[in-house]
This record gives structure tokens, C-alpha cells and sequence, in this order.
């Protein structure tokens, strides 16, 4: 055999297996390709839902679309508000305890009297402070008991706001219980202003207890609730006149009096009377040391 034909078996020799070769590795990715494609899926075993989440599955969940405000949206007008009955009508304040006659008012009063005089009717328990010929301004007061009543004219000697308290020598002689000195306040009996006549001993004041205005419970001394006081007060000048009507058995201030005085009339014209006996208080039952001015 030649030479040629010798190389020539050989390569058929040699070209067989590759040959084979392929194919069978062909046929091994076909198989692999197969295996892959129709491989099944694992299955998972089914579980039976609770009854809570077979409760929310099974009720319809509602959810609202947001609303935005839009110019071609009007907005929706407020609530009217509700309409209120209307309030029941307030009497205007009285003065504490006291009946309606001694509220202070302006009345007609004729006089003859400058104008800012004041006149003390202490047996209608009244204090008149003129202003002009007509008219006056009208207080209740608290005037003295039985046997201290006095009357006469007296100008005001001096003023004084939340005044000290110093019982004169013949009310702690009747009186030994009461305090010597008294610093001026609230609890004062003299009250938040006092005005002093003359040289006596007498004053026109306030008081803490206001149940006795209308009354004669003072030692002759003229009170005044302390807001009928404070007004008075600002009313009257350093120096006015003071005329106190006389009453039956009234008595003269114990100094500083002119002569003839203590039965002097200052006006025929003379206020209108007591007010009824309905307005009339039972004396007070308070400390005593509301008794003793």
C-alpha cells in the first residue's frame, strides 16, 4: 500500500470518532434542553384560611378619593349661629340692706341755700346736699339714738379718707370696753371717708354695717353707707355749711356752736316725710362696736 493511501485511512480513521463524538454530544444538550423545558414546577401544599382573614377577604374595603378645593367648587357656607333668647332685665344695685327710699337719687327740693349745703333731717333720717334751687341730692343716714340727737349749723372743718378712730372720753366712759385707737380700714367703724364739723366731736361718715342706715344708732354722729360717703365727699368743700333740722328733745353740739343755733331753721320748705312703716328695719343686732360712734 502506498504512502497516500495509508494517510488517508488514517484520517478516516480519525475523522470517525469525532464524528460520533458530536453526535452524542448533540444528543446529551437535546436530552438537557428537554429535561429543562418540561421539568414540573413544585407544588405547595394549600393551606385553609382562617376565619379572620376569611372575614377580611371577604368584606369590601371603601376607600375615599381625596376631595381638593377647587376654585369651581364653592365652599359651603358656615352655620349660622344660633339666635339667643334675650336677657331678662337686671334691677340696678341697691345699697346693702337697705330699703329702696334710702338709695341715693337726686329730688326736688326746694331751697334757698347755696348750692352745696348740706341739710340733715334726722328725723326721717335724710341728708340733702343742694344743688341749686330745685333739686338736691338725697342719702339715707344712720343718725343718733334717743338722747344723742342734737341740731344747730356747723361748717366742715376738715376731711379725711379712711380716718383713724379715737372714742372721745365720755363714750369710754360709758363704753370702757371699747379699743382707745382704731387705725383707719375696712373694719373701722368710722368707714372709708369722714367729714368733721366744726370743734365738736361730731362727724358725718361711712360705716361697715350699711343694715344700719335708717336708724338711730350712733352716739351723734351722721353715717353713711361707704359708697353714699365716698360720693358725698367728693361733693362737698372744706368749709361748707352744715344745717341740722331739730327734732323733739334734740340737744346743742357739746362745743363749738353759736349761740341760738341748735333751734335755728334753715329753710321753710322742708323735705316730704318719713317713708312708710314698711320701709322701716328692726334695729341691728350686730357687734357693739357698730353702736358706738
Amino acid at each position: 500500500m502506498s504512502k497516500r493511501a495509508k494517510r488517508g485511512k488514517a484520517k478516516a480513521t480519525l475523522a470517525l470518532p469525532m464524528v460520533a463524538r458530536v453526535a452524542v454530544g448533540a444528543v446529551a444538550l437535546a436530552a438537557l434542553g428537554y429535561s429543562l423545558l418540561w421539568r414540573p414546577t413544585s407544588v405547595q401544599p394549600t393551606r385553609k384560611p382562617s376565619a379572620h382573614q376569611a372575614l377580611a377577604s371577604s368584606t369590601p374595603v371603601y376607600v375615599a378619593t381625596p376631595v381638593h378645593a377647587s376654585a369651581t367648587v364653592p365652599a359651603l357656607a358656615p352655620a349660622p349661629a344660633p339666635i339667643l333668647p334675650p336677657a331678662p332685665p337686671v334691677e340696678p344695685p341697691k345699697a346693702a340692706d337697705a330699703p329702696g327710699a334710702f338709695v341715693r337719687q337726686v329730688i326736688d327740693y326746694a331751697s334757698h341755700q347755696t348750692p352745696g349745703t348740706v341739710i340733715i333731717d334726722t328725723k326721717n333720717t335724710f341728708l340733702y346736699f343742694v344743688l341749686n334751687d330745685r333739686q338736691a341730692m338725697r342719702y339715707g343716714i344712720g343718725v343718733g339714738r334717743e338722747g344723742f340727737t342734737w341740731s344747730g349749723e356747723q361748717t366742715v372743718a376738715r376731711k379725711t379718707e379712711w380716718p383713724d378712730w379715737r372714742p372721745p372720753a365720755d363714750m369710754l366712759v360709758r363704753q370702757p370696753y371699747l379699743p382707745r385707737f382704731m387705725a383707719g380700714g375696712p373694719g373701722n367703724p368710722l368707714g372709708a371717708r369722714a367729714m368733721y364739723l366744726g370743734e365738736t366731736e361730731y362727724r358725718i361718715h361711712g360705716t361697715n354695717k350699711p343694715d344700719t342706715i335708717g336708724k338711730q344708732v350712733s352716739s351723734g354722729c351722721i353715717r353713711l353707707t361707704n359708697e353714699d360717703i365716698v360720693d358725698l365727699y367728693e361733693r362737698v368743700k372744706v368749709g361748707a355749711k352744715v344745717i341740722v333740722l331739730p327734732v323733739t328733745a334734740a340737744r346743742r353740739p357739746s362745743q363749738g356752736a353759736p349761740p341760738g343755733a341748735a333751734f335755728r331753721l334753715p329753710d321753710p320748705a322742708l323735705p316730704s316725710n318719713r317713708p312708710p312703716t314698711n320701709n322701716a328695719q328692726m334695729p341691728s343686732s350686730g357687734p357693739k362696736i357698730a353702736e358706738v360712734q
